[in-house]
């Protein structure tokens, strides 16, 4: 396989993911590289603008040159702030060519998260979109370090400054900076969903590593189409050299997308792999198995992101065609692809009643190249591989990976770094914060969040085991696990959210779910323990998944419904 080494002359100190910029270029050619969703005319219909192969080279050379001119250089902590579009793809190479280091955040984490990650990474330059600009004048205090802004497109009339239209008429400038493979290449801000926002250190090695992982385990070549709904995910089409369909979506909201724009898409440019999360997913088959639709050039469809249902993984056969393959890959921002499961390997019959009798959810087994232990809880640091209990199969602990695509540090996070990473010789594990086991077959299987573990005076509950006992009950849309009381001698709480149309009309009625989901945790060994549980009218979630429960807002729920102001609080 062609590796950014191999395309830098074989030099083992010049690694650059951008190097596959002009390799795809002489090799791809004429060949569609990016699309994008321009606009749409009074019919409805989509106009789609594109560059080729050869253009996107073009058009990231020139913006090299241009973002050289006004002062970027390597090194630099860029931050950039784009919409997903063809600019995002092409700038973003751009920087790498130079050898800046873009900062990608999620938008979606919220304003004051957003500017908390601004203020803790302290970029020197800019490169967004207008509106962000403004943004800047009304909070200036968390921009201070910036010394360059550019805004891209052109230039606004009220304002004077660098923009991006401006780099065109220059002279491409084709050259790529010899970064060595652990030069840094780019600090990725995870989503703030499973705690607080940190920014990942990625070097060129470990994007590298990423390319090589999706072509030598997914098989994917140069014949795919790929329509990635993590922006993320846009930059590894060019690199593959497959072609890339942007959907038309709001990628901080998954929940909210357009089933329809998605099956257009896919339909328009036949796309044959997509990435994304299953709660886009959810809403296109039962949109697709409502319209009789089928989507025969699907080849792999991936998920991840949030937990993906078995009812999901069902459905695909009635749209996808035989031989199509559904995927799950589990990892993080931190390492990621880190295991794999298929939907046929989850949908065994012996691995469903495993999951569905409380054996956690199947994520399948290590790519190559990676390596996954299970170790004894702790929610101390562990700074040494040597002092770490690895424990046997079968038994539940925290989950620690390691391998080419596992990421070294935070930026500027030390404590963070000291709880997250193991050393180990020349490698470094990374500790999930997720707790699972390995079965006797070498599966892995994943039980929960460490934190959200609940520690009786007896025993130790996990969530995902316990929750899909109570999600038996026909009248539960989804239930979690929670704890009151003192750390180490808390009280088990089972919370659970009725499916729409079916909550409580009265006390009466809340008393009898109550009591019938009561009876379920009682006849498992598994949630036998658990002895009371509340009627909570929706869960508070993720704003991009509406799938990750924030188990901490519902523990204080419940521990101010049991107070004596607990009338003031909704549910039963």
């Amino acid at each position: 396989m062609t590796s950014s080494e191999h395309l830098c002359g074989f030099d083992s100190n010049f690694t650059n993911v951008a190097a596959y910029i002009p390799f795809r270029s002489r090799e791809m050619g004429d060949r569609i590289s990016v699309a994008f969703p321009e606009t749409r005319d009074r019919l409805g219909r989509v106009a789609w603008t594109h560059l080729t192969f050869s253009q996107l080279d073009d058009l990231t050379a020139r913006y090299a040159a241009g973002l050289r001119g006004a002062g970027f250089g390597q090194g630099m902590r860029t931050l950039l702030m784009v919409r997903p579009s063809l600019e995002f793809i092409a700038l973003a190479f751009a920087l790498f060519r130079i050898g800046a280091v873009p900062i990608l955040i999620d938008p979606g984490m919220g304003v004051m998260n957003l500017l908390g990650c601004i203020r803790e990474v302290e970029p020197q330059a800019l490169v967004a979109i207008p509106e962000v600009l403004a943004f800047r004048k009304l909070w200036p205090g968390p921009f201070a370090s910036i010394d360059i802004e550019v805004s891209v497109g052109a230039r606004w009339w009220w304002r004077e400054g660098i923009c991006t239209d401006s780099f065109l008429s220059g002279e491409p400038d084709f050259s790529i900076a010899r970064t060595s493979p652990e030069d840094m290449a780019a600090i990725l801000f995870t989503t703030g969903s499973t705690g607080p926002a940190k920014g990942v250190v990625y070097r060129h090695r470990m994007f590298e590593a990423q390319v090589q992982q999706l072509m030598n385990f997914y098989g994917i070549d140069s014949n795919d189409v790929e329509m990635p709904a993590f922006p993320l995910f846009a930059l590894f089409s060019p690199a593959l050299g497959i072609t890339c369909v942007i959907p038309e979506m709001d990628p901080t909201r998954p929940a909210q997308v357009d089933p329809a724009k998605i099956v257009e898409a896919v339909r328009a440019f036949g796309v044959t792999n997509t990435f994304g999360s299953p709660t886009i997913w959810r809403r296109v088959t039962e949109h697709c198995i409502r319209k009789k639709i089928r989507l025969p050039s699907l080849k792999r469809v991936l998920m991840a992101g949030a937990p993906v249902p078995v009812d999901l993984l069902g459905r695909f056969s009635e749209i996808l065609s035989p031989g199509a393959m559904t995927h799950t890959p589990y990892g993080a921002t931190e390492t990621l692809p880190s295991t794999n499961a298929t939907g046929e390997m989850i949908l065994e019959p012996q691995n469903l009643l495993r999951h569905r009798n409380g054996g956690g959810t199947l994520v399948g087994v290590p790519l190559d190249g990676m390596e996954v232990k299970i170790i004894s809880i702790s929610d101390e640091p562990i700074s040494n591989w040597t002092d770490v209990k690895v424990l046997q199969q079968g038994s539940i602990g925290e989950i620690a990976v390691t391998g080419p695509v596992t990421t070294r540090e935070y930026f500027r996070r030390e404590q963070d770094n000291l709880k997250s990473k193991i050393m180990d010789g020349e490698r470094i594990w990374h500790r999930m914060g997720d707790v699972g086991y390995f079965d006797e077959a070498g599966l892995l299987w994943f039980c929960g969040r460490k934190a959200h573990r609940v520690v009786t005076s007896e025993k130790t509950l996990f969530t995902i085991p316990c929750e899909t006992i109570a999600n038996r009950h026909p009248l539960v849309f989804r239930s979690a696990l929670v704890g009151t009381g003192v750390a180490g001698r808390q009280h088990p709480v089972m919370i659970v959210e009725p499916r729409s149309g079916k909550y409580p009309k009265n006390r009466r009625e809340a008393d009898v779910l109550k009591s019938e989901v009561l009876d379920l945790l009682a006849g498992d060994p598994i949630t036998s323990a658990i002895d009371r549980v509340m009627i909570h009218p929706q869960f508070p979630t993720d704003i991009r998944h509406n799938a990750k429960i924030f188990r901490e807002k519902l523990s204080l729920w419940a521990t101010h419904k049991q107070s004596l102001r607990g009338f003031l609080y909704p549910g039963f």
